[in-house]
């Protein structure tokens, strides 16, 4: 297999030998799989989409997204998953069950403010989150210096997924005994291509070390195509789209009154007669024309108008030329199949149907009045988050083994015990708190006659307010304080 481009962290030790098998070991991103000397190819064909690659899959979504519904949605979800200013980073590093030395967790949140830094995530954390959100996959490209590796990552670079395509490439061999075609090698790398995918493999391959690939986790039936989170919402907004068009082209073919013209043209010959009729028509006729892509109206008069009056010739003997009005269609203020169709979206993107209503506001009662659907979309966007927080181990991996503070079995140990926080702006999640809270404390009021009694101090601070031995060490630590001070009062009945 040909040299690639970019680094390859070094290993120490032997790399375990690949046991034998007749599947390749894939992973839940996509990866296609190639023959050695063969070629990939490509075609999507899912709930009845054009697609026919992953490049006009990424598009779709893109044009998807666009459409003013869908949008809001998104924002919405992103607006609650990302929560932060330019001035405080949105996501913090959480060790606490890590066991490691407090130096290599000093070192690790240190490389992780880098990273941070590097992606220039505090400032752009909201279009970051959507490119993930929108396209279903996140690559950047790894950049170091090759004459000094320990100097870490230096610089980060977005990489439009449309050009770049993770490949695994494989070697086999027939087994003598069995006949079965067993792999031999395996070799996976992204294959960047400046144009358009193409579909085969002529293009630049690059190092898996050398970039970060973060994915929504989702694919198709065969396991072979990454999918967006917005998969689910193509065809509600075809269909959304669908509707909104016919109803405004209802609405302004039916809402007008139209004329019908009785042209008298006498014992003229039908020739005449005719031509006539259509100098009569053409000094009448309306001739507007609705644009179904820009939403305007224009006037053509090289187009059949949908406004069209009706021009109809009458011999002599009738009541003559005369112009008569067909009334204009009832019920167009009705748009229940459109409202249908928005909430039928929201629900595709499992956002709450409630937040379409963008004049109504929410009421921040108990946690018992909470919609159902408010604590579905809670758990969808910690699996968001969760799944966002891919991109950030990649980093960090990448950023300790470079610089030599761990190694892989390092991390293999500990990458388990490494959770990212992200800040909180649910309201439902704020709600939950400070009700628990207040049920904890009314209940450790109303257990006060049975302290020394039946239940011991402790038991309540464990129990009760749920506290950890160092949290009630902390706390004990801090109301002596306090009392030392005189910022409260020595009572011994503090001491619950």
């Amino acid at each position: 297999m040909a040299e690639m481009f970019g680094f390859e962290i070094n290993r120490k030790g032997k790399e375990l030998p690949e046991l034998p098998s007749f599947v390749p070991n894939t992973d839940e991103d996509g990866v296609g799989v190639i023959n050695s000397g063969g070629h990939f190819g490509q075609y999507v064909d899912i709930d009845g989409d054009t697609a026919k690659n992953e490049v006009d899959l990424i598009y779709k979504y893109r044009d998807v997204a666009s459409h003013p519904e869908c949008d809001a949605a998104v924002e919405d979800i992103i607006n609650e998953a990302i929560v932060g200013d330019n001035k405080s980073a949105p996501i913090e590093i959480v060790m606490d069950e890590m066991e490691a030395s407090d130096k290599i967790k000093k070192l690790m949140k240190e490389e992780f403010e880098n990273i941070i830094s590097l992606l220039k995530f505090n400032s752009y954390s909201h279009d970051i989150f959507r490119k993930w959100y929108i396209d279903g996959r996140l690559p950047y490209h790894i950049i170091i210096d090759n004459k000094n590796p320990k100097k870490g990552i230096q610089e980060l670079r977005y990489i439009d997924p449309t050009k770049l395509r993770k490949i695994k490439e494989i070697e086999e061999e027939t087994d003598p005994r069995t006949g079965a075609r067993i792999i031999k090698k395996s070799e996976e790398y992204f294959l960047f291509q400046d144009t358009k995918m193409q579909g085969d493999d002529k293009g630049l391959k690059i190092h898996p070390d050398s970039i970060a690939y973060c994915t929504s986790g989702m694919l198709d039936p065969s396991r072979k195509r990454i999918l967006s989170f917005l998969h689910k919402a193509i065809k509600p907004v075809n269909q959304l789209r669908m509707m909104e068009d016919s109803l405004v082209i209802y609405r302004i073919s039916r809402a007008p009154e139209r004329r019908i013209f009785y042209i008298d043209v006498g014992n003229l010959p039908k020739g005449k007669a005719e031509e006539y009729l259509k100098n009569i028509m053409g000094q009448y006729r309306n001739k507007l024309v609705y644009d179904a892509k820009t939403g305007d109206i224009k006037d053509d008069r090289k187009h059949m108008s949908m406004l069209e009056d009706f021009f109809l010739p009458r011999r002599e003997g009738g009541r003559g030329t005369e112009i008569s009005t067909l009334p204009g269609g009832e019920n167009l203020g009705q748009i229940d199949d459109i409202i249908y169709f928005q909430k039928k979206l929201y629900k595709s993107l499992n956002v709450p149907a409630n937040r379409l209503e963008q004049e109504s506001g929410f009421n921040l009662g108990r946690s018992t009045e909470i919609s159902r659907d408010e604590v579905k979309f809670k758990k969808f966007l910690d699996r968001l988050r969760k799944r966002f927080s891919d991109l950030f181990l990649q980093l960090l991996k990448t950023q300790l083994m470079l610089k030599g503070i761990i190694t892989k079995e390092d991390w293999l140990k500990w990458k388990e015990d490494i959770y990212f926080d992200f800040i909180e702006d649910n309201y439902f999640s704020e709600l939950k708190e400070a009700e628990i809270t207040r049920e904890r404390f009314e209940m450790v009021a109303q257990m006060d006659e049975y302290v020394g009694k039946y239940v011991s101090n402790e038991w309540i601070r464990k129990n009760i307010l749920r506290q950890t031995d160092d949290e009630i060490a902390e706390i004990q630590k801090q109301i002596a304080a306090e009392k030392a001070s005189g910022d409260i009062e020595d009572d011994d009945d503090l001491d619950i």
